[in-house]
């Protein structure tokens, strides 16, 4: 099958659309991907990549449109936005290759997608969107725009529109499915398939920590993450030999960092940086638990969502220390290596003092479920069957 897959992100940024596509490739489809230069996290288009338009990466044909890098800003990330929307709708009106199915990502933003409804449009073919973010939802629940405003408004709108434009919805959370049922009053055909984890295959050699006991978070210093809350439950860890390792980048490190310095916490809670897979995996590997969190609010549909970090968490074979609510709750549930903690810095330090109290046994036994959950529901060759099935399925009903 020719596969045409759109996601505004890709390779080298940080994101499974290129595990995703590799993979179909592998698997014998012909995949081309449509993407931006790669900026993300990065504050810049990559020096290499400016000047690329097109490349072949893991078999997979690439084309690159460009864009003006994404800032720590909400007027440079939605100029962002807007210049890939423009330049690749540009793009693929005069993109003459034939495909015979379009797969999107619809990370944010959702406007992203509008290339391969055009491309599905013009060429009569079938168009799946997996969804990993709500539109306009998350734009509200990160504080970037108010409810009921006329900016949400429009928004509600035109991601309304863009969502009916596409022939199934492949939901990455189950509860995205109410979301677009009570909120946007859309009726698609739904599909769950968990986000695929980035996975790194390279050797690794572990990090040598110099504290008994070592938690990792890692990812996204957002307004979402709570990341100032785990800092503070160290405070209430002081004079105990365990160490709170931090890696990622997000608007919120600045405050981090600060707030590190200023709880006399630098020789606790330690940040490292915005490291590749390959590097964080030494920290993870060897670590004692890893940490995952999302705030929750009754409110919202995006804090029910599961963090593609939870997923992975579980790949690595280590107990999860869990502030967090919704769908990823039930899922590591499910998994049986997890221990939940309340949003509160308090409850947080409560439980990870209850961890590192447990038999060495039982912390292993935790880690070793994480791991038997993965490899049987969550594998990327799990997940990848899935989206092959749902591809080939609806070419077929397409067709008929």
């Amino acid at each position: 099958m020719k596969i045409l897959i759109v996601t505004q992100y890709y390779y080298p940024e940080r994101f499974s659309t290129h595990d995703v596509a590799r993979e179909l490739y592998n698997r014998g489809h012909q995949v081309t991907v449509i993407t931006g230069k790669p900026n993300y996290g990065y504050n810049r288009i990559l020096e290499n990549y400016k000047h690329v338009y097109y490349e072949i990466i893991d078999g997979v044909k690439v084309h690159r449109i460009n864009l003006i890098p994404r800032k720590d800003s909400h007027f440079v990330v939605s100029l962002n936005y807007l210049s890939f929307y423009f330049n690749a709708r540009r793009f693929i009106r005069r993109f003459k290759e034939e495909f015979d199915i379009v797969l999107s990502f619809s990370l944010s933003p959702i406007i992203s997608i509008s290339p391969a409804i055009i491309y599905a449009k013009k060429h009569q073919v079938p168009h799946l969107l997996y969804v990993m973010d709500l539109w306009p939802e998350s734009t509200v629940v990160t504080g970037a725009i108010k409810m009921n405003s006329l900016l949400y408004k429009i928004l509600f709108k035109w991601s309304k529109s863009l969502y009916s434009e596409c022939d199934k919805l492949l939901i990455s959370s189950p509860s995205f499915k109410d979301y677009f049922l009570n909120v946007l009053d859309l009726k698609k055909p739904f599909v769950y398939i968990n986000q695929p984890t980035i996975v790194n295959s390279k050797p690794l050699t572990p990090i040598t920590y110099q504290h008994k006991y070592n938690f990792v978070y890692a990812g996204n210093f957002g307004t979402l993450q709570l990341v100032d809350l785990l800092v503070r439950a160290f405070v209430h860890l002081k004079n105990k030999d365990i160490a709170l390792h931090l890696m990622g980048m997000g608007p919120k490190l600045k405050l981090t960092l600060d707030l590190i310095k200023s709880l006399g916490l630098e020789d606790q809670v330690f940040y490292h940086g915005m490291l590749p897979l390959s590097e964080a995996e030494r920290y993870f590997v060897n670590s004692d638990g890893l940490i995952v969190s999302l705030k929750d609010n009754l409110a919202s549909y995006v804090a029910k969502t599961i963090p593609n970090k939870a997923t992975q968490y579980l790949s690595y074979g280590k107990p999860i220390i869990a502030i967090i609510k919704g769908d990823a709750k039930e899922l590591l549930t499910k998994s049986g290596g997890a221990i939940f903690a309340n949003e509160d810095e308090n409850d947080i330090a409560t439980q990870i003092k209850n961890f590192i109290n447990l038999d060495n046994d039982i912390r292993l036994k935790m880690g070793s479920l994480n791991k038997a959950y993965y490899d049987q529901y969550l594998s990327l060759d799990k997940i990848i069957d899935l989206f092959e099935q749902e591809l080939i399925k609806t070419k077929k009903e397409f067709i008929s």
